[in-house]
């Protein structure tokens, strides 16, 4: 109940507590509920319909019931629900946000930019509906005109992480209705709520029961709901976003019934500072990027490359900043760096920081993990600032997903990029530099899906976001191509009498 929440809503009937099925708010067929926690102060604020493998049929079965006729929705329609969707959303942002700060542990105001961020897609992929083109072709053979046209692939199901529990379901869903697909949404264990608010949103901007469906589900039921949803054969398309070795697991699953996979999966991210950089806007854009919700986004800064020249310069630049930042529970005014969202975080950001200092890592800052200290029941980590950074420590090979930032140092150009792509991942790179020769070196020779040029978080819209190598496959957002990954093309061959 909205009542008994630890902050007040200004539109309480947003906050759900049950599952979405074929538009029915249910509880699982299981009648259990999982416990969900504020990364803050450790404790349970909430429960959730513990959904598992046995609701799997009848949510698919009512999500393909909805595309027989929600694929026939004229474009114009769909885009009009959209438009609608987005605007709730809008309206009830500051509620929207304060949920996900008490999901996830991130700053109110961080909470309030994914929203904003989010929105985007929402507003984008309105105008994508009606977009949707075939082609018309006269090929070598005589007599004929070759056609194709564009239609929506079936029931998708999405399979979202916490750390940005808005934007990736309005990423995937804006995509999605747009093409004219029904989607069934498993949200993180961690982050139920903010997804049930869009859905009941959905509802209100005029989607027909069943278009968008929400199964909560606790970590241990995860695996076995996500893999239920995989297998159904009647689910056409699976996106995910998450970990390379679950990305791999799921591509193998839905290899059994070839189905259209876009995965969004790891990162393992350089940030490259040359000699010639603007230090203050490679620093300011590099606080955003690595700070952010503590060092956890698939696209933050994991390896930071400084070119000898300017190395201690940009260490002490980004100390002074990073000693500004005020950390605390996300809903405490003036919180800068909140928790990190899980105590498997915790235990993961001290293994790294010890295997540094072991291999000859400096810390300059930080270090330690501030949880069960007076005033920090939470899940924190001091910011961490960590020089002499060297290639085989550990917080060079994984993904960190914590506030710690390494900084490596390089002398060449030559060398940094062979350092930049010596891993298995390849979602993003940043660099900063005023060489206009290097820039377009750089662009062409760092192995990413996504290149910052003096730019530190290029997500929008407009662009289209994915990675290569190990990070992944297909594109989310951007012209043309999101909305491709929910469709397929039909060719037409027609065989005409008396003409060329």
């Amino acid at each position: 109940m909205a009542s008994d929440l630890p902050f007040k809503l200004n539109n309480p009937d947003i906050f759900r507590t049950k599952a979405l099925v074929g538009g029915e708010w249910v509880e699982s067929k299981s009648s259990k509920r999982f416990d969900v926690y504020d990364p803050g102060n450790g404790k349970v604020w909430a429960t959730a319909p513990d959904c598992t493998p046995d609701d799997v049929d009848a949510t698919v079965q009512a999500a393909h019931v909805a595309f027989q006729t929600f694929r026939k929705v004229n474009p114009r329609t769909r885009a009009q629900c959209l438009l609608k969707w987005d605007q709730l959303i809008r309206e009830n942002r500051d509620d929207i946000a304060k949920i996900v700060t008490y999901e996830t542990g991130k700053p109110i105001a961080e909470s309030q930019g994914e929203l904003d961020y989010a929105l985007g897609f929402t507003w984008w992929f309105a105008g994508e509906a009606e977009r949707v083109q075939g082609t018309v072709q006269v090929p070598a053979a005589p007599n004929r005109r070759v056609f194709t046209v564009k239609q929506p692939i079936g029931v998708a199901v999405a399979l979202v992480p916490w750390n940005f529990p808005i934007a990736m379901i309005l990423r995937k869903a804006g995509a999605a209705l747009a093409a004219g697909c029904t989607m069934i949404v498993k949200p993180s264990p961690e982050t139920p709520f903010s997804v049930l608010t869009l859905a009941y949103l959905a509802e209100k901007a005029g989607f027909a029961k069943g278009v968008f469906s929400v199964l909560p589900t606790s970590l241990d039921n995860t695996p076995a709901l996500s893999e239920a949803l995989c297998r159904h054969p009647l689910v056409k398309k699976v996106t995910f976003t998450g970990s390379t070795r679950v990305g791999k697991l799921i591509a193998k699953i839905c290899s059994d019934g070839l189905k259209k996979c876009t995965l969004e999966l790891g990162g393992n991210c350089p940030f490259l500072v040359f000699d010639d950089a603007d230090l203050e806007q490679a620093a300011t854009q590099l606080m955003g990027l690595k700070w952010r919700h503590a060092g956890q986004a698939c696209i933050t800064a994991n390896r930071v490359y400084v070119q000898k020249g300017v190395y201690d310069k940009f260490t002490q630049i980004l100390s002074e900043k990073t000693r500004q930042l005020k950390i605390g529970h996300g809903a405490k005014e003036g919180s800068t760096l909140g928790p990190v969202t899980t105590p498997r975080s915790l235990d993961k950001a001290e293994a790294q920081v010890e295997d540094a200092t072991k291999h000859g890592g400096k810390i300059v800052l930080g270090g330690k993990k501030l949880h069960g200290q007076s005033g920090y029941e939470g899940y924190f980590f001091e910011p961490t600032i960590i020089t002499g950074a060297k290639d085989g420590m550990l917080i060079s090979r994984e993904e960190t997903f914590a506030p710690i930032m390494a900084l490596f140092e390089f002398s060449t150009e030559d060398e940094v990029v062979a350092l930049a792509n010596d891993t298995s991942m390849g979602l993003a790179s940043y660099f900063f530099t005023k060489n206009i020769d290097r820039t377009w070196r750089l662009l062409e020779n760092l192995e990413a899906g996504m290149i910052g040029m003096n730019t530190g978080n290029a997500s929008a819209a407009e662009t289209p976001f994915g990675g290569i190598k190990e990070s992944g496959y297909g594109k989310e957002s951007g012209k043309d191509v999101a909305i491709n990954e929910y469709m397929i093309t039909k060719t037409g061959t027609l065989t005409l009498s008396d003409h060329y």
